[in-house]
């Protein structure tokens, strides 16, 4: 029977289309859904006559608050259900999990546009083009790009004004220049269209192109450039040899296959455009384990596509899916025109779905036997450092921590994480220290870290509410002590060890009535155990060191003036060039500040204040 809570939900929910979250007694969301009326489709799941599925019924059982999002229609209800299911990662959803990140190749968004490697696609304006399976292919069409068409090899992000002389890059016709004033915005974007050609697998309407112009040159005597453009034509056919022909029909096709099995659930999708194979991707479904393949599919789709750098014109499912017309009006209005969604029945569309679905039973073949074995290391890992540190529990979310810094200079501290023996790096966190004294003292560095962690979690910082199974301090007895001081003045009682660098001893603290004493445990160098904490100091450490190299470099080369309102690249040159370094401009006075070209006293006032505030 639902509890009293839901009941009073269940008679004021509106007839409008919406979504709905279920959660549990905790106030832990369980389940995140979207209807076209949300009174209907909530009602249906409590209604004595309903017959649910064995996840849902358990589902069902543990809902004891309702909450509603009322929108204008069922399409912005569509986009609502996404984002909330990506924000909450409900555990009752199925859900996209991509365990691999795999290359692309970007344009950015620039005056002068840069093609680059990449393997993040960001919503900021540039063109994504993969995935690509092999970095190594990526990273070699990359090479003929530049070799072939004179981009920006350097890497380097230009306006196009006069900045400084041109490279020799410039004198071998490999760049035009923009980082001299040289270019023309024109004619490099005229080049651009010809990459972007040859990236949407467009390569023999680029060749046509680039073979008239090399008639052209010739008919005009100037062989010279007809060899440049034969050398190019000879470069983009041999990769363009590569590239696998799949139908004729020149089309732009996403195609999805879905395997289940008791193992698990796997999605292979194949990027097929102008006709040709150009990248394949698989993903593991978390939650689909008793879930249909339609509502595995259907639910990949929205998840998927939300973030997606590309719509292509066709998407091929293996299953028809519920909301199949919602979602091609969905990506209809992402693309910008139109978009169709078919279950192929026969001929070379279909051929297309069960080569994914070979891929897919592959992939999944592969993750399985991977997970497998992943498991049973971690499960020995996590045993392991129970027995050895005497924890009433396997540590499965341990934390680990690092101080960084130069005689006591831009000291940062680093928070990584591992859980279930794999690291959660979207759990990773960094500290800039606020404590600066005469002398460096990591001691008082750590404490503070640990302190200022601990502390944000019992205030219900949303970034700090998991709490961990053990924390593990990159250091000895020293570090280790000052760690204990920040969590006993709190009153939690997590369990806490050291590790030394220096013969990889690991120090546990065990209460005396002076305070601690340590006892040293000495675990083989190859033990499960002891590697998952060397390898989380180790994160722990690099992601120290970057962020702490950041701000350094940041500091000596100026860059923190430009975060000061009013103070442009002009200015900046002017501050740098009469003072010398950042150091020099942080201890002159208003009044010297004053005195360079183009300041103001009240922007001396404030670039005294700006960096006086950062130096504490």
């Amino acid at each position: 029977m639902p509890s009293e809570k839901v009941v009073d939900k269940l008679k004021s929910l509106p007839a409008s289309p919406g979504c709905y979250i279920y959660r549990d007694a905790k106030g832990d969301v369980l389940y995140v859904g979207k209807a076209k009326s949300l009174r209907h489709r909530v009602r249906s799941y409590f209604q004595s006559s309903t017959r649910h599925g064995a996840r849902i019924g358990r589902m069902v059982r543990r809902i004891d608050d309702i909450e509603t999002f009322v929108v204008d229609s069922e399409l912005e209800a569509l986009v609502l259900e996404c984002n909330l299911i990506k924000q909450h990662r409900p555990p009752f959803n199925v859900r996209m999990r991509d365990d691999k990140s795999y290359p692309y190749i970007t344009i950015t968004n620039e005056r002068f546009p840069r093609v680059l490697f990449t393997r993040k696609v960001r919503k900021d304006g540039a063109r994504y083009f993969g995935p690509y399976t092999s970095a190594w292919a990526v990273r070699e069409t990359l090479q003929l790009l530049h070799k072939v068409f004179p981009l920006i090899p350097c890497g380097k992000s230009w306006s196009g004004r006069d900045e400084q002389r041109p490279c020799l890059y410039y004198h071998l016709n490999q760049c035009l220049a923009p980082c001299a004033g040289l270019a023309d915005v024109k004619a490099y974007k005229d080049v651009l269209k010809q990459v972007e050609q040859f990236l949407d697998g467009k390569g023999e309407v680029l060749v046509e192109s680039m073979r008239t112009d090399m008639q052209t040159a010739a008919e005009d005597l100037d062989f010279e450039k007809a060899a440049k453009i034969r050398d190019q034509l000879q470069s983009i056919d041999a990769v363009m040899q590569r590239q696998k022909v799949l139908n004729t029909d020149g089309g732009d096709q996403d195609v999805i296959a879905v395997v289940k099995d008791d193992r698990g659930s796997a999605i292979q999708m194949l990027y097929v455009r102008n006709g040709k194979l150009i990248g394949q991707r698989q993903f593991f479904l978390d939650g689909a384990s008793e879930a249909a393949p339609a509502e595995a599919v259907g639910e990949f789709v929205k998840q998927y596509y939300a973030d997606a750098p590309d719509v292509p014109r066709e998407v091929l499912l293996p299953v028809e899916i519920e909301e199949r017309k919602i979602v091609e009006s969905w990506l209809r209005q992402r693309k910008g025109s139109a978009v169709t969604m078919a279950v192929p029945q026969g001929g070379e569309k279909l051929r297309l779905v069960e080569l994914a679905a070979q891929n897919a039973e592959q992939a999944l073949s592969t993750f399985s036997a991977e997970l497998a074995q992943r498991e049973a290391w971690t499960e020995r890992a996590t045993t392991e450092l129970q027995e050895a540190l005497g924890l009433s529990s396997p540590p499965l979310r341990v934390e680990g921590y690092d101080i960084s810094n130069i005689q006591g200079k831009a000291p940062v501290g680093s928070m990584v994480v591992t859980e279930n023996g794999e690291p959660a790096k979207a759990e990773y966190r960094r500290f800039k220290i606020r404590y600066h004294p005469e002398d460096p003292n990591d001691f008082a560095m750590m404490n503070e870290v640990i302190l200022r962690r601990l502390k944000s979690a019992l205030d219900g910082d949303e970034k700090f509410t998991r709490m961990p199974d053990l924390i593990m301090i990159d250091g000895g007895k020293g570090q280790l002590s000052a760690a204990l001081a920040a969590r006993d003045a709190l009153q939690l009682t997590i369990p806490m060890v050291g590790l030394a660098k220096k013969m990889e001893l690991i120090y546990v603290p065990e209460p005396t009535a002076e305070g601690y004493a340590y006892r040293v445990v000495e675990l083989p160098l190859q033990s499960p155990g002891l590697l998952l904490l060397r390898r989380l100091r180790d994160e722990a450490h690099r992601f120290a060191l970057t962020y702490h190299r950041k701000i350094r470099d940041k500091r000596m080369h100026g860059s923190l003036l430009e975060e000061i309102p009013g103070v442009g690249p002009r200015r900046k040159r002017m501050l740098l060039r009469t003072f010398g370094s950042l150091e020099a401009i942080r201890r002159a006075s208003v009044d010297d500040l004053a005195s360079v070209p183009t300041m103001t006293r009240t922007l001396a006032e404030q670039i005294r204040e700006y960096l006086k505030g950062d130096e504490e």
